[in-house]
């Protein structure tokens, strides 16, 4: 047997299982109050801070917002990853770095000191576990578009300094170091085949750092470059399935399998686009300027559907929740906003997860990864 065969088996052998039958008993209230509780769920990717850094007051309920304080209470929810997005923008301008600033501040100062009897800012796994035993919602920092380092690893280091914790490695736009899966067909942009030399020193200085790599919008050459080039686990902190909804955003299973082979979690993203063949299609033939008005909404079976075709191929400890809260046009029926995750909670049991299985997938997961990250940088 070829060397390197047998321990591929044996990693498809203890994480290949099929998703569980749905169950034959009642799930009651009580049942899902009691593991949604018991869970410490992190969602990896919310958007709010795009309002907040213009002066929304998260703590203000009933707004046309997907987060507030009030719901994220309602929903349980007990860390987030705040997104300090740095749109393309910004490179054309050159003020890439000062934007990112901008969102960090956002979030530690609008948010987490502003409400500090709510949030508490945390940096690591074991900061998350602490928040959740005081009753409070941990919030970290993950920033969403590698051009926010302007090149630099220097600016990398800083950024950690000030709590980033992951970092998007591109949006929508091809870097000077990174392919972006947002502009492949643009023939103008500069493409590299993936990472460049200096992608990989990044990654390589996240890796020391103790920063999370993030592939969710890196082309697929991109992210299979980073497989090879990480050290530790890497994530993708919203993203979704291809092989439901063919969009250049989603994972294909053998990018879903070398994740998890890694020992990386993939973050179910709720865009409906992103959820929903039908809406996908239904976006497509649409002329861009009506892509926001009126879109065919996803459901929360099809967030369910995604669950289960990560859990089918390559096992539960890969999932997790990205939502993109606040950073998308349209959220599934029955997960509107953060105030609804209790649904999800729902319609897991209903489908025959185990409490054990649904607290992996709230965050024991992401725990895990974060802990191999931090072991990674001590090493």
């Amino acid at each position: 047997m070829r060397s390197g065969v047998l321990p591929l088996l044996i990693f498809f052998a203890i994480v290949q299982k099929q998703a569980p039958a749905q169950n034959p008993r009642p799930i009651t209230d009580a049942m899902v109050r009691e593991v949604h509780k018991s869970a410490i769920l992190i969602d990896t990717h919310n958007d709010v801070t795009s309002r907040t850094v213009d002066g929304f007051d998260i703590g203000k309920a009933g707004s046309d917002s997907h987060t507030d304080i009030k719901r994220l209470r309602e929903g349980g929810v007990g860390a987030v990853f705040f997104a300090a997005y740095v749109s393309s923008d910004y490179a054309k301008s050159k003020t890439s770095a000062h934007r990112a600033l901008q969102m960090i501040d956002t979030v530690r100062t609008d948010i987490v000191a502003r409400y500090p009897n709510v949030f508490t800012f945390a940096t690591n796994a074991a900061e998350i576990e602490a928040a959740h035993r005081q009753g409070k919602i941990a919030a970290l920092i993950g920033i969403e578009g590698g051009h926010a380092i302007e090149d630099d690893p220097r600016l990398l280091r800083d950024f950690y300094a000030l709590g980033v914790r992951y970092m998007t490695l591109t949006h929508t736009n091809t870097n000077s170091w990174a392919d972006s899966s947002g502009d492949g067909a643009d023939r103008s942009v500069k493409h590299h085949n993936g990472l460049t030399p200096l992608g990989r020193q990044i990654v390589e200085e996240m890796n020391r750092l103790g920063m999370m790599v993030d592939i969710s919008h890196v082309a697929d050459k991109t992210f299979y470059d980073v497989i090879d080039a990480s050290k530790a686990p890497v994530i993708a902190s919203h993203s979704s399935c291809r092989a439901l909804s063919n969009v250049p955003r989603n994972m294909t299973d053998a990018m879903i399998t070398a994740l998890a082979k890694k020992g990386g979690v993939v973050h179910i993203n709720f865009n409906c686009e992103f959820l929903s063949q039908k809406t996908a299609d239904a976006q497509r033939a649409r002329p861009l300027k009506e892509r926001e008005k009126n879109i065919l909404p996803a459901t929360l079976a099809d967030v369910v559907a995604h669950i289960d075709h990560v859990v089918k191929l390559v096992g539960v400890n890969a999932v997790g929740i990205g939502s993109d809260f606040d950073g998308v046009h349209c959220t599934p029926a029955g997960l509107d906003d953060v105030s609804k995750f209790p649904n999800l909670t729902r319609a897991l049991l209903e489908r025959g997860y185990s409490p054990d299985d649904i607290r992996k997938m709230y965050g024991g997961n992401t725990l895990r990864v974060m802990r191999a990250v931090e072991r990674a940088s001590a090493n």
